[in-house]
């Protein structure tokens, strides 16, 4: 504190302090300890319940144990310093408290919370809940109410892998809830953008899981991203992560995490019921193609050509010659009664492609009963 002034650049820099050490999921003890050494003081906290943690301005600890003193309402954290107080000295207190606030819960009251986190993560996705009671939950899992929130829904056998993934691509606050149909839904407080952590999981995805060693379409794992909304209106990225999900695949080219925002108009296919999809007379043809080895071969390629758009790059990314691509693309053609030199035969197939993909993950969803609105 003896480096910093009283302008708004250094009351910046202890927001951002406490910032990073709530982020770290540093325990109360590690923040009461940070905050002494910054402060160049002892520094103290004290719990409703009677717990005191004290810390010198080395970080040496003075003493922390249970009082028995008058109960309190809120925590209380005090700077004990001898000389003239420092002007920032009340934006330390107050950064100290809200992230000794936000610890609490995660850390040295989790053995308490660990068995009602999922009810709590439901309460704060539900448009049903009193206002009142999503708050409560807010602060009870150890959310930060004055930072955006994004959901994420995760299918897959085992959605551990790609949470610890996340874990290590992002500096962000995680809550997890596994239910029922193996879904797994993620909050995230992170200033991440979206299209770089939609990227980044479906590269990861498909370098762990590649297509060619499962079943078309099937399986997972796959990510839909909802997009980032105050922690109150956690319920409607929760709607748009599950819209995003029906938009995920395992074929060779389907995106395994599929950001909502980047639907765009796309979002209204998500309306289409599974019926409807799979009663699509295009859909019902490339499915019928692909139902032998050569037909599958020739839908995968067809599937590159359209993510490509010419037959030397598409031949390039699949090692084959340029010809091989041309012969392919003519029996899918033939079959589909399609000229893939015409614009709106072009689009119709990409869109065909996309109604199939959406089609096999809804299919497998619906199986699994985690399709909701």
């Amino acid at each position: 504190m003896s480096e910093l002034g009283v302008d708004p650049a250094s009351m910046m820099r202890i927001i951002s302090y406490f910032d990073e050490l709530g982020e770290s999921a540093a325990d109360a003890d590690t923040v009461v300890r940070f905050a002494a050494v910054l402060a160049e003081c002892s520094v103290g906290s004290r719990w409703p319940s009677g717990t005191v943690i004290r810390y010198g301005a080395l970080g040496d600890p003075l003493d922390s144990r249970d009082t028995h003193g008058p109960m309190m309402q809120d925590l209380e954290v005090w700077i004990e310093r001898s000389g003239v107080d420092h002007a920032l000295d009340p934006v330390l207190l107050d950064r100290l408290r809200h992230t000794l606030r936000m610890v609490d819960v995660t850390s040295a009251s989790r053995a308490d919370l660990r068995l009602g986190d999922p009810a709590m993560i439901e309460v704060i996705l539900s448009d049903k809940e009193r206002r009142e009671d999503r708050v409560r939950a807010v602060e009870l899992l150890g959310l930060d109410p004055g930072r955006d929130l994004r959901v994420l829904a995760i299918y897959a056998e085992d959605a551990g892998p790609v949470a610890e993934l996340l874990e290590r691509t992002c500096s962000a606050r995680f809550v997890r809830s596994v239910t029922s149909g193996n879904l797994t839904v993620i909050l995230m407080q992170a200033p991440f953008e979206s299209r770089r952590l939609c990227d980044v999981l479906h590269a990861a995805i498909v370098a762990e899981h590649p297509a060619s060693q499962r079943p078309s379409g099937g399986r997972g794992p796959w990510v839909g991203i909802g997009e980032r909304v105050s922690v109150h209106a956690a319920p409607t990225s929760w709607i748009q992560a599950r819209r995003a999900l029906r938009f995920a695949s395992s074929t060779v080219y389907g995106r395994r995490a599929v950001e909502f925002g980047r639907l765009g108009p796309l979002d209204l296919l998500a309306d289409v019921p599974l019926e409807r999809l799979l009663e699509n007379r295009g859909v019902a043809r490339i499915n019928a193609l692909a139902a032998s080895a050569s037909g599958a071969q020739d839908v995968d390629t067809l599937e590159a050509f359209c993510v490509y758009g010419s037959l030397r790059r598409t031949a390039a990314e699949l090692h084959v010659h340029h010809s091989t691509v041309a012969s392919r693309l003519t029996h899918v053609e033939a079959e589909m009664d399609w000229n893939l030199g015409d614009s709106i035969d072009r689009f119709t197939a990409t869109l065909v492609l996309m109604l199939r993909r959406m089609a096999l993950s809804s299919a497998e969803l619906a199986a699994s009963e985690v399709v909701g609105g």
